[in-house]
Parts: structure tokens; C-alpha cells; sequence
């Protein structure tokens, strides 16, 4: 018995085979991309689904578009066993295509799988006919729609697996290339198989009164459509909503990449691209602008003491005033830390930026009040104009910069225009820093001691010693100048070193020659007391000299005791229970309170020279923190020391205030090595001596 075939049908097969075969390239292509960890699986068994329905759709459309001279009908269960086995193999071949890597084994062995299904699916279908006799095949014809069904379907997931890795260029027109190749495979091995097989004379369908093969026909079109048509719908509607979170998160990244995290200002990066527009801008109208460099007073204090997050807060504050009344054509930025940078569009002369400054100036000074606490801080500003100071960003930055550093080194709280020779500073800054390392080896660096002395009775107490820097061309170096470079540069500690060298040195000299034993206030920088083995340096260097502990007092700033109060418990605490003493130096700059005089337990509180004016000026705030901490030091057995003091109603009002020590020029100034054992010798008789100590240096 001899069938025919219906065109229409036949071509309708060949569009439902390629329109399955785009969704199996369009959702290997984006399953991975679209679907989360946890819903890959949903999407997966989804896909599987609609892939598997347009595969049995074809099959089943191009089953139908085959007519014999019989009714033809369908058995339901083995009509559904068929569209199992399409999905089955839809899913074997979406997970295989949407995997990581598809090595050529697992190619070859999910293409024979995937065969294998298909060949099983279409035979499967045949037999839902029932025909009576049984339908015959040609064993060739169906041995060679087996090794296409598998060759296609090796095809297929090279195919997919490849278009799921290849770039977008072109993507759609491969992918749709991708699926006509497919789509001719599918219903190259469905007809092939059709072609195998053999109807009897005189054959019945006995299923004739089942699944009405027009119906069927009509059914299966309709909703293979809708379900790939929908598939490819709700892809789509994927893809652009990834696509647009993704252009969020894009932008979101782009603004993230230009602006400041912590105050939402623009940071270095764009105020560079501002800055070079602003030069184009300036080219073209003649428009000249000006920068202001903007660097707080007194952060570091508040940041050290106070601690990061009040710092934060204080950062975030200031970055609000320096936003208000500027025009829409003016930028502020943040560098970083504590630095800020203005960009103040077309200001023809010094005066219109001078105002600008002025008015940064009064708004960062007003009081702010953090977490409860009143503080406050001043600026320091430097300012460049283009195309004057600078040419581009970088030099106008730089010009801005160190007419900022001018203005600090002038008092603070005020700004400066860049001159010319302010480039200088910054150049010094570089040559210092250059010959550092030559000084410490070249013995350019030299001690001096400056004594203490007991207010009542005048007997020296003890004496503090001095680090000087004597520069073979540039003369002597401020300590306040070469420290801070030390620090930087990271020399600090190497040099701490050799000042403890020094001075166990200089001890054991003054011990040779019979002199009483007197203590030495050795300062120790914030780097150096953050260095993790600082007791066993130090432990280790005075051991090695022979040196009795209680001969040696350690200074540390008050910013420096309060960056990690903890840590500087245990480090004091180890200090002294090897007989160290330990005082705090600068005492009353910090934000620090009396109770942590306390916590710490110091041996002795330095307070700063700063305020020994406002005891010459008759001013209460001098007189009101000495008396305090005079007070709290009685209860706590802590001796207090006056630093700076340099005329005798200073001295006088000491000595009222019932301070225990002085140090500064009216008794005594800082003196070299060599003039200092001369002042041991004279004043011998009235140098309060060292006690000995019970403790003993231990690693």
C-alpha cells in the first residue's frame, strides 16, 4: 500500500523543525545568562519542555502530511511515550550545550544519546498507528535515519555549544544559519525513516477511532507554535530585562568608578576629565578658571582619637559645606583623606577666587557636633589658575598643592595664591627625603639633651633627648621638617634605632666619668610605636649596651596613645614592668579626656608648649587644663612636666599651679653632646639621681 504526502504539510514541518531548532540555539545561548544558580534547573526542565514539543511537532506534523487510502489514526499512550522521549532528549541536549566545557567524549556521547532518542521518538510515533499487519521497514533506510538522527544531533550541540560562546558580531544571522542547518537534519532523518518503512496491501489502522489525525494535525500545529512562540517570547523578555539591569549596573559602575564612596563627591578621576574639559572650554571662549587645593587642620587628631567613624562623619560634613553656593558650572571634588579640591568656572581675576576661599573658609569653621561631640576644624588652601599655574590637570593640581602647603606653613586657617617659588618647598621636600638615608650614615645626625628641672628647688630631674640633622649644603634641618619625611619614607624606625644607639652611648660616657645617674626622655614616632616587636628592639639595643632600665623614659604624643587604646595599654605595660618609664608628650593638642591618664597609667604627663602663652597672657584656658591635670596627676601619682617655658611670670604661675617640672629656654636651651657633659659637670651637685630598678630587661 502506497502514501503520499501533502505539500503543505510537509513544508509546515520543515518551519516547525527550524522554529524548534532557533529556540534550542536561543536557549543554549542564554540559559546560563539568564537563569540564577538556584533557578537553572526550572529553566532547564522549561527549555526541555518547549524543545521537546517543536521536535515532536515536527515529527508529528510531517507523520500527518503522509496520507494512505485508510483512516489513519493515533494510540494516545504511545503518542505520549513518543513526546516523553523528546523531551528527554531535549533535555539531555540543552544540558549538554549550556555546560562549561564540552569535551569531544561527552560530544559524541550525548550526540549518540540524543540519536538515539530521536530515532526512538520517530519509530515510537509510527507504531501509535497500530497498523494490522504490522508496519515493515527497510532495514538499510532505517540503519542510515539512525546515523543522520546521530550526526545531526552531534551536529546540533556543536552548533549550539559554539554560537553560546561566540561573540555578538553577527550572533542573530549565525544563530538563525545555525538553525536552518538543524532544522533540514531533523526532517532529513524523519523522512528517511518514513521512507523505511512499508504498509501492506490491504492494511488496517487500528486506531482509526482514537486520535482523529486531522484534529491531531490541526492540534499539534497550534500549540507547537504557541509554545515555542512563547518560549522565544518569554526569552526575549529575559534577555531585555537583563540587558537592562545590566546597562544599570554598567552605569551604577561608571559612577561608582568617578565618585568618592564616602561623600558622594566626584573623586581624582573625574575631576581630572572636568579639569581638561574646563581647558578646552578656556581654548575656545578664553575663559580662565581657577583650583583650589583644600586640605583640613586638625583631621588627623580628631581621626587618631576619636576614631574612624566620627572621622567619617566629620569628612561627610564638610563635604556638604563645600557643596553649598557653588554654581552649577563649579565642581568639588575629594582626593582622599582630608583633601579637597574646587574648580571654580571663569574667573577672570585673584579677588572672585579669593572670595570663593574665604567663604570655604568661614563655612568649615563653624562648630560641628558628631555622635554628641562639639568639634572643630579650620582648612588650609592653596590656589592655581589656568592657564597661569598650569597647563593641564596635573600641573594645576600641583601649583594648587603647593600653594595649600604655603598656607599651612603661614599659620593655618587661611589661603594662598601659587607663586612660583612655592615650588621650591615641594622640590626641598624630594631632596630632603633623598638625603635622609646618606645622613644616617654619613653622621650628619647629632643628639642634643635640653634638661628638666624641678620647679620648687630647681635640681635637674632629668633630661629629654634631641634629634638634629645638620645638612652638608642646605645647613641645619628643622626636626619638625625632616621627621615628618622620616615618617613617610619609612626611615623613621631605622633612625629610632640609632637615637637609642646614641643615647645608651652617651650614658655609658657620662657613667665613665663618674657623673650621678640621670634619666633620658627618648621620643618614640607613632610608626615606630606600631611596630609589632617594638619591646624586643628595644630590650634587644639597650641589653646589648648595658644599660639599666630606669634610665630610659619613652615619650609618645597624645594622638599617638589614642589610635589603638588597647594596644597601647598592653605595649605601656610592657615598657614598665621591665622598668622603662613611660610619659605622654604634647599633652592637651588631642581630643583626648583625663580619664584615660587612668587607663594608661603614664609615669608622666608633658603637657604642650602652646600653652605657656596663655599663662603670659593672663588666659584661663592654660591656667584651667594645667590645674586639672595637676589634680588628677596628685591622685594618680603621676608627675606633670611643662614644656616651653621661656619667661619668669610663666615660671611663677608653675610654680602656683603646684607643677612638679619645667623644660624650656628660660632654664635651660637644648644643648650638643658635648656641651651637655660640660653642663653634667657644673651642675652635679644639684642632679636629682635615678633610682635604681628591680626590673631587668627580659626578650
Amino acid at each position: 500500500m502506497t502514501g503520499v504526502y501533502n505539500p503543505l504539510l510537509v513544508c509546515l514541518s520543515l518551519v516547525v523543525a527550524f522554529l524548534a531548532s532557533y529556540t534550542a540555539v536561543e536557549l543554549s545561548g542564554g540559559l546560563n545568562a539568564l537563569a540564577s544558580e538556584k533557578r537553572r534547573p526550572l529553566w532547564l526542565v522549561g527549555g526541555a519542555v518547549s524543545m521537546g514539543v517543536g521536535i515532536w511537532s515536527m515529527h508529528f506534523i510531517g507523520m500527518l502530511a503522509f496520507s494512505l487510502p485508510i483512516e489513519i489514526g493515533y494510540d494516545f499512550s504511545t503518542t505520549a511515550v513518543s513526546l516523553f522521549l523528546a523531551i528527554s532528549v531535549s533535555l539531555i541536549a540543552l544540558a549538554t550545550a549550556s555546560r562549561g566545557a564540552l569535551s569531544h567524549r561527552r560530544l559524541c556521547v550525548a550526540g549518540t544519546i540524543m540519536g538515539l532518542g530521536v530515532a526512538a521518538m520517530h519509530f515510537t510515533g509510527m507504531h501509535a498507528m497500530q497498523m494490522s499487519p504490522g508496519i515493515g521497514y527497510t532495514i538499510w533506510k532505517v540503519a542510515l535515519s539512525v546515523a543522520v538522527a546521530i550526526a545531526a544531533s552531534v551536529a546540533a550541540l556543536w552548533l549550539a555549544f559554539t554560537l553560546r560562546t561566540s561573540d555578538a558580531e553577527n550572533l542573530v544571522v549565525k544563530r538563525l544559519g545555525a538553525a536552518f542547518v538543524m532544522a533540514i537534519a531533523i526532517t532529513g532523518m524523519h523522512y528517511l525513516g518514513m521512507s523505511a518503512a512499508n504498509f501492506a496491501a490491504g492494511s488496517l489502522c487500528l486506531s482509526g477511532d482514537k486520535l482523529d489525525a486531522n484534529w491531531l494535525a490541526l492540534a499539534v500545529t497550534v500549540t507547537s507554535f504557541i509554545v515555542l512562540v512563547g518560549t522565544l517570547g518569554l526569552l526575549g523578555f529575559h534577555t531585555n530585562s537583563l540587558s537592562i539591569s545590566l546597562g544599570r549596573a554598567n552605569r551604577q559602575l561608571h559612577y561608582l568608578g568617578t565618585h568618592d564612596a564616602l561623600t558622594d563627591l566626584p573623586n581624582r578621576q573625574k575631576l581630572s576629565l572636568h579639569i581638561a574639559q574646563a581647558v578646552a572650554e578656556c581654548a575656545r571662549r578664553a575663559s580662565p578658571f581657577a583650583v583650589l587645593f583644600i586640605d583640613l587642620d586638625g583631621f588627623k587628631s580628631v581621626n587618631d582619637s576619636l576614631g574612624h567613624g566620627v572621622g567619617d562623619d566629620l569628612l561627610q560634613v564638610c563635604a556638604e559645606r563645600l557643596r553649598k553656593d557653588l554654581r552649577h558650572t563649579d565642581m568639588v571634588a575629594r582626593l582622599g583623606g582630608d583633601e579637597f579640591v574646587i574648580v571654580v568656572d571663569n574667573v577672570a581675576e585673584a579677588s572672585s577666587a579669593a572670595a570663593v576661599a574665604n567663604g570655604v573658609l568661614r563655612r568649615l569653621s563653624q562648630e560641628i557636633v558628631v555622635n554628641g561631640l562639639p568639634l572643630r576644624v579650620s582648612a588650609s588652601i592653596g590656589i592655581a589658575f589656568y592657564p597661569r599655574d598650569g597647563g593641564n590637570a596635573d600641573e594645576l593640581l600641583h601649583s594648587a598643592d603647593a600653594a595649600m602647603y604655603a598656607a599651612k606653613q603661614s599659620g593655618r586657617n587661611t589661603f594662598r595664591v601659587f607663586e612660583p617659588q612655592m615650588n621650591h618647598t615641594a622640590l626641598r621636600s624630594l631632596i630632603l627625603q633623598r638625603d635622609l638615608h646618606r645622613a644616617l650614615s654619613g653622621g650628619e645626625l647629632s643628639m642634643s639633651f635640653q634638661p628638666k628641672f624641678r620647679v620648687e628647688s630647681q635640681l635637674v630631674t632629668g633630661v629629654e633627648a634631641l634629634l638634629r640633622w645638620r645638612h652638608p649644603e642646605l645647613g641645619d634641618i628643622p626636626p619638625l621638617e625632616f621627621i615628618p619625611i622620616a615618617e613617610r619614607s619609612g626611615l623613621i624606625v631605622e633612625i629610632g634605632d640609632w637615637v637609642l644607639h646614641e643615647v645608651c652611648r652617651n650614658i655609658a660616657v657620662w657613667d665613665a666619668q663618674g657623673l650621678p645617674p640621670i634619666s633620658v626622655a627618648v621620643n618614640l614616632s607613632p610608626i615606630q610605636f606600631n611596630v609589632p616587636d617594638l619591646v624586643v628592639r628595644i630590650d634587644a639595643l639597650i641589653g646589648a649596651a648595658g644599660v639599666d632600665p630606669c634610665r630610659l623614659m619613652f615619650e609618645i604624643t597624645e594622638t599617638t596613645a589614642m589610635q589603638n587604646i588597647e594596644k597601647t595599654s598592653r605595649t605601656i605595660e610592657a615598657l614598665q614592668s621591665r622598668g622603662y618609664t613611660v610619659a605622654i608628650d604634647d599633652f592637651g593638642t588631642g581630643y583626648s579626656s583625663l580619664g584615660y591618664l587612668q587607663r594608661f597609667r603614664f609615669d608622666q604627663i608633658k603637657i604642650d608648649g602652646s600653652f605657656m602663652h596663655d599663662l603670659d597672657a593672663g588666659g584661663e584656658r592654660g591656667s584651667a587644663l594645667l590645674s586639672a591635670v595637676v589634680t588628677l596627676a596628685r591622685a594618680l601619682q603621676i608627675e606633670v612636666v611643662a614644656e616651653g617655658v621661656e619667661t619668669e611670670s610663666q615660671f611663677r604661675t608653675l610654680g602656683k599651679l603646684a607643677c612638679d617640672q619645667v623644660q624650656g629656654f628660660l632654664l635651660s636651651r637644648p644643648l650638643p653632646a658635648a656641651e651637655f657633659l660640660a653642663f653634667l659637670r657644673c651642675a652635679s651637685d644639684r642632679i636629682i639621681c635615678t633610682e635604681r630598678t628591680r626590673a631587668t630587661p627580659t626578650g
